[in-house]
């Protein structure tokens, strides 16, 4: 279970940062960071893990949590992403850089720390910390990957709405078997991602 002994070692403004969206083939990556202004109330730290380990039920009632912890001035959140379009012409890895910078520059004040999840250190405006599986290590990592997950899931259930026949509320836009079908008998919509191969070799048939 994660724990806020990383943000408590580096004292200052710590913000954890998630991304969540890297994989699937349509839709955007969404980050979260999330500042927590003193080390979270129990109750609030026992809602909060990798949100990968977490069903869509828990994860609802973890970010609602989340998020009424900032009404009550608890912690700082924000989000940033980057569209399909954008991960076409830069890449995803470049794309959720951006998406991450996005939120970082949306805090209230800027972090003395980012823990970023991952091995790859994104080109932030403050001191940058890299933590491998720091979703189920950070309590502010596991936060801002709630609130990434909870939020681009939403935007994938009204995109499914607007793009109906690919399933994008059921499978959020992984290349499920599904997907793949969808994708082959009606094409790829303004939201597939260019430059993920599934979607490409659409261009060529």
């Amino acid at each position: 279970m994660p724990d806020y002994s990383l943000e408590r070692e580096a004292g200052g403004r710590v913000a954890g940062v998630d991304e969540v969206g890297r994989g699937p083939l349509a839709g955007p990556v969404v980050a979260a960071a999330v500042v927590f202004r003193a080390t979270p109330p129990g109750e609030l730290a026992n809602l909060l893990d990798d949100s990968k380990k977490l069903d869509a039920a828990r994860r609802e009632a973890a970010c609602a949590a989340l998020r009424a912890a900032a009404r009550a001035g608890l912690l700082d959140f924000a989000l940033g992403a980057a569209s399909a379009a954008e991960i076409g012409r830069i890449n995803i890895l470049r794309a959720t850089h951006l998406a991450m910078r996005r939120a970082i520059l949306r805090l209230p004040a800027l972090p003395d720390l980012a823990l970023v999840d991952g091995n790859a250190a994104p080109g932030l405006p403050c001191a940058v910390r890299c933590v491998v599986r720091g979703d189920a290590t950070s309590l502010s990592i596991a936060a801002a990957s709630i609130i990434a997950k909870v939020t681009r899931d939403r935007a994938m259930a009204r995109l499914d709405r607007r793009w109906p026949g690919y399933g994008f509320a059921r499978h959020a836009g992984y290349p499920t078997p599904q997907h793949r079908a969808a994708l082959l008998q009606l094409g790829a919509s303004p939201h597939h991602r260019r430059g993920f191969a599934p979607v490409d070799r659409l261009a060529l048939l």
